[in-house]
């Protein structure tokens, strides 16, 4: 398999010829939805699903609405983005790159020792706020909207949040305060693929209408379509006129947008009801499919304008000249657990995890009383052999972890046996004061 990266000036080229600029705008979406790719396959682990959603509204921001560029990236008048929801990072690493923000060493060396981070962390130049705990998105960016005005400094600030991240109840004590305290220099962009982890945001825990939900704590509130850049622009223009109220966008779009196999509903279906593209690098035949369908596209699109077609770099070349890739190779690269089986430590984890989960179904099986609550990870966890087998015993809180833990303490309570699950940094540190009152 051959493994390519669309290098800077190609970027650079696409943006010098004479085309309507929706259509540059899409060209430079979908190039870095194939680095986003590429990055992701080279790493083998990543998210795909959400990065691939979300990139049409990061390309806007940093190519039409932020300033950065003009002030540049220390300026304290510059306006403010990033992710809440953070595992989406590859797809803003790969916006920095065809910027010149961060360079081909930098993204081929996505969560490698040394490298990129797979979540966002402000040591990476660019980045403006850790994040991957979800939920934290709003009153983080209330807070530097805050400092702003404060300081008397100009530039907005713009965060983005995934929809089953508003099953985190921290995001409406954010929005109830953002309007008492009259911060109206903060933009909320909600990228609402409708799917978290592997399922449907309605089955796992619906928001209802969140439109009418948001607007009533008094934030302005618009709802378009996340992947058409005239709305985008729109959108825009529209709430620079809105400066009484902080600003909400509802912005519909589609996971997996830009590789037709990946993208929810027809990934969905195919996956009897899992999606199967949120984490974890795609096989080597389907990264060939989707990198040669993002670009077969933007081929015939040149083709047809009389453009030559695009240049692509060969990954293994550029790791060969680069003198950091040997210091990689000998100390590898940290786990996931969305990453291929290539290790004894990797190994061992998977194996403890599957056990868990076949003990977890046996207990079932042998105690009554026992309730397994879940927080969005149940395949993750390997609670869906219990799932499956016991779904009156099953219950799905969402993205919720301490409202999970106290739904627990009321079980308990009642004479259940309950355990709750979620990865260990979700859990341990925000559920220690719901345990310790119940």
């Amino acid at each position: 398999m051959k493994l390519e990266i669309i290098p800077i000036s190609e970027f650079k080229r696409i943006q010098n010829l004479d085309h309507d600029y929706y259509m540059e705008l899409s060209v430079i979406s979908d190039m870095c939805r194939a680095n986003t790719l590429a990055m992701v396959k080279n790493a083998g682990s990543g998210h795909l699903g959400s990065s691939l959603s979300s990139m049409d509204i990061v390309v806007w921001l940093y190519y039409k609405e932020l300033n950065i560029l003009d002030v540049g990236l220390n300026n304290p008048n510059r306006d403010i983005y990033f992710s809440s929801k953070g595992h989406d990072v590859p797809g803003l690493y790969s916006v920095l790159f065809s910027l010149g923000i961060l360079s081909e060493e930098q993204i081929l060396k996505l969560r490698k020792i040394g490298g990129l981070d797979g979540h966002p962390d402000i040591g990476i130049k660019g980045i403006e706020a850790n994040s991957g705990s979800l939920g934290m998105g709003i009153s983080k960016g209330r807070g530097m909207a805050w400092a702003k005005r404060a300081l008397n400094l100009k530039g907005d600030v713009f965060v983005m949040t995934g929809d089953g991240e508003f099953q985190e109840g921290q995001n409406f004590e954010a929005l109830q305060a953002c309007v008492h305290q009259n911060v109206t220099n903060l933009t909320v962009i909600m990228d609402h693929n409708k799917v978290q982890s592997d399922r449907p945001v309605e089955k796992i825990l619906s928001l209802g209408d969140i439109e009418t939900k948001i607007r009533s704590f008094g934030w302005h509130v618009i709802r378009i379509n996340g992947h058409d850049l005239s709305e985008l622009d729109t959108a825009f223009r529209d709430l620079k006129k809105v400066t009484d109220k902080p600003k909400f966008i509802i912005a519909d779009t589609i996971k997996g947008k830009g590789v037709s196999f990946m993208e929810h509903p027809a990934a969905l279906e195919k996956g009897n009801g899992l999606y199967p593209w949120h984490a974890g690098a795609p096989d080597d035949d389907s990264f060939t499919r989707a990198f040669n369908e993002i670009t077969g596209w933007i081929n015939d699109y040149l083709n047809s304008m009389g453009y030559s077609p695009l240049v692509t770099s060969d990954v293994d070349t550029l790791k060969k000249n680069s003198f950091y890739q040997t210091i990689f190779n000998a100390l590898g690269e940290p786990v996931s657990s969305a990453a291929p089986l290539n290790t004894n430590l990797k190994k061992d984890a998977e194996y403890v995890v599957e056990e868990y989960g076949k003990e977890l179904l046996n207990q079932g099986s042998l105690r009554q009383d026992l309730i397994v609550l879940d927080a969005d990870l149940s395949s993750d966890c390997r609670l869906r052999y219990f799932e499956n087998k016991y779904p009156e015993r099953f219950i799905e809180n969402g993205i919720a972890e301490q409202d999970m833990v106290s739904m627990a303490g009321g079980l308990a309570k009642m004479g259940f046996l309950p355990v709750v699950n979620s990865f260990a940094s979700f859990l341990a540190s925000r559920a220690n004061e719901q345990i310790y009152n119940n």
